[in-house]
């Protein structure tokens, strides 16, 4: 009962608006309305930054906020993505080995995650965070003011370096947990206990 009482919460609320504005950001960009899907992507962009840090700051992380961040994280990724292959195609084109690179290293341990533990890989590990933001901030810069290369390779380098640290997590596991903090925690942690 208690637990039903914390899904209630800011973090929660936040998760669940950037849920709710996925489809009004899918109308935008297929309106080719690319002003008001710059500003509702960056909308969701900041609530992800304020509603870890909150769910962080005031103790309100649950299992139930931290499936709810991943799929809000996930739609928000696939917006942002659908957005520069719809309005900057060419970039995607140009690029194609990196985002190629980038993708399935994220998708291998979410596939692994599924047949091994029947559900998508929602560790949040400290480097996935840090990779939220790493991408984030790239996903705002870019759409607002251009590519800038340099960061752009230090986006897919750190991202391929996080997703790879999840897919090791992933395989040591013998049960899938949130909040598993980094890879040497969970090869500390006993029986792989949370």
């Amino acid at each position: 009962m208690g637990q039903e009482k914390n899904l209630w919460n800011v973090p929660n609320i936040l998760s669940g608006y950037r849920i709710l504005a996925l489809p009004v950001l899918f109308y935008t960009l297929f309106s080719n309305n690319s002003h008001l899907f710059i500003i509702l992507l960056s909308a969701n962009l900041v609530s992800d930054i304020l509603d870890g840090f909150i769910a962080r700051r005031f103790n309100m992380q649950t299992e139930f906020g931290a499936r709810l961040d991943s799929v809000a994280d996930i739609g928000t990724y696939i917006c942002a993505f659908t957005g520069m292959f719809y309005f900057h195609f060419g970039f995607i084109q140009e690029h194609v080995f990196e985002f190629s690179l980038m993708m399935a290293m994220y998708i291998i341990p979410q596939l692994i995650s599924l047949i091994k533990f029947r559900r998508s890989a929602s560790l949040h590990l400290y480097s996935n965070k840090i990779t939220g933001y790493i991408q984030g901030i790239f996903i705002f810069t870019f759409f607002n003011f251009g590519n800038y290369p340099p960061y752009f390779y230090f986006m897919i380098v750190f991202s391929s370096l996080a997703y790879l640290e999840e897919l090791v997590c992933v395989l040591y596991l013998d049960e899938l947990r949130s909040n598993a903090k980094t890879l040497v925690h969970v090869l500390k942690s006993p029986n792989n206990a949370s």
